[in-house]
């Protein structure tokens, strides 16, 4: 207890130094976490995917449409169970910074996501009104959406105000689910598609394809592909993980950078730490000199400052994790639908922990060697 209380004395006897070396610790502790969780934030869809499902889009690129026809076909391959059509719809609600997916997608879809729960009488409100839109619990909130309200949004990929309804809100079966999607009926989309331009009637951006064995995902890839190969649009399915991970490679070299920020900030409040603890060393040369001319041990000199480093690591670490978890609740809902599962993990708490230990041992290292090497008669010259 008293070993305790003189690291705790150690510790607060230059408080503005003290103050200084927290604030930074805190600063990059939260830093560290926030920038963790941007990271984890992108790949949510790759960790959500399902291994049972599968999505077919045209080979040459994502843009390129496939007939709806392609339906039929697929259904008929061994171990597909269900198949929804669906397009990217892209449309502007009021603003173009208030960007959110929107998806137009048929009946079957909804069955292949359990993790999106839908109260039954709103989704059979939603299959009865072909203007009808079923929208995520965090973009309803974002946006002050209620069950009944009209929402217009402007098309950019199909031209035109769109007028839809909002028929029922989902919530996600677990916090990793996304809940700002936007869905309405494909069917009514392509009607409108078959007025107002025939030529783009009749055309679907990808198949989501559910299957009823996960370990056939790979021999159904290749059937389903092969069953359209050198047609006039032939097919790419993979798993909705490797789909989802292909987005996240478009932009790997920004994940990267964000990575490498985040271990630079620990690595500067490292570099301040180790500095802070070496003029701490420097200043009490002559009271280690004391000590050991008392008869403790050189382990005894090294442990103060070990003790002194942990302590302001492990206080600093403890603020700025618990200040992380406030903190991303707000970035999470000033970013709206851009990042749908803002959430620090447990993952991100350990490293965040274990990256404050590690600052607070590496940043003793240098002075508790000076401490243990000082000499009796050199430290004691220095006394006045």
């Amino acid at each position: 207890m008293h070993f305790l209380n003189l690291i705790l004395r150690n510790t607060l006897r230059h408080k503005l130094r003290t103050a200084l070396t927290l604030l930074g610790l805190v600063v990059a502790i939260l830093a560290f976490g926030l920038l963790s969780t941007v990271v984890d934030a992108w790949y949510a869809g790759v960790e959500a995917a399902s291994s049972a499902r599968l999505i077919t889009r045209n080979a040459i690129s994502l843009i390129f449409p496939m007939p709806v026809t392609y339906a039929q076909k697929i259904r008929q391959v061994e171990g597909v169970r269900s198949v929804a059509a669906a397009n990217w719809f892209g449309g502007i609600y009021k603003d173009p910074k208030n960007f959110f997916p929107q998806l137009a997608v048929d009946a079957p879809y909804f069955g292949m996501f359990p993790e999106f729960i839908v109260d039954e009488a709103q989704m059979r409100d939603w299959r009865r009104d072909r203007k009808g839109v079923i929208v995520g619990k965090k973009l309803a909130e974002t946006y002050g959406f209620k069950v009944g309200d009209t929402v217009v949004l402007m098309g950019t990929i199909f031209p035109g105000n769109w007028e839809f309804v909002i028929r029922g809100i989902y919530q996600g079966k677990t916090p990793k689910t996304d809940v700002s999607q936007f869905f309405l009926h494909w069917e009514y989309l392509n009607e409108t598609m078959k007025r107002t331009a025939p030529r783009r009637a009749n055309q679907v951006g990808l198949y989501m394809v559910e299957l009823s064995n996960p370990s056939r995902a790979a021999e159904a890839s290749r059937e389903i592909d092969a069953e359209f190969k050198n047609s006039l649009a032939e097919t790419l399915t993979e798993t909705e993980k490797a789909f989802q991970l292909g987005f996240v490679a478009m932009t790997e070299a920004i994940v990267v950078a964000i990575r490498a920020v985040s271990f630079l900030v620990i690595f500067i409040i490292l570099a301040v730490m180790a500095n802070t603890m070496a003029m701490t060393a420097r200043e009490r040369t002559a009271e280690f000199a004391t000590l050991k001319a008392l008869g403790f041990a050189p382990s005894f000199v090294v442990t103060l400052i070990f003790g002194e480093s942990l302590l302001l690591a492990m206080v600093g670490g403890a603020i700025g994790i618990a200040l992380t978890f406030p903190v991303a609740d707000v970035f999470g809902s000033a970013m709206g639908s851009l990042f749908p599962n803002f959430q620090v993990s447990l993952r991100t708490v350990a490293m965040q922990a274990a990256s404050a230990v590690a600052v607070g041992i590496i940043a003793a290292l240098a002075p508790s060697r000076y401490a243990a090497r000082v000499n009796i008669v050199d430290g004691l010259r220095s006394i006045g």
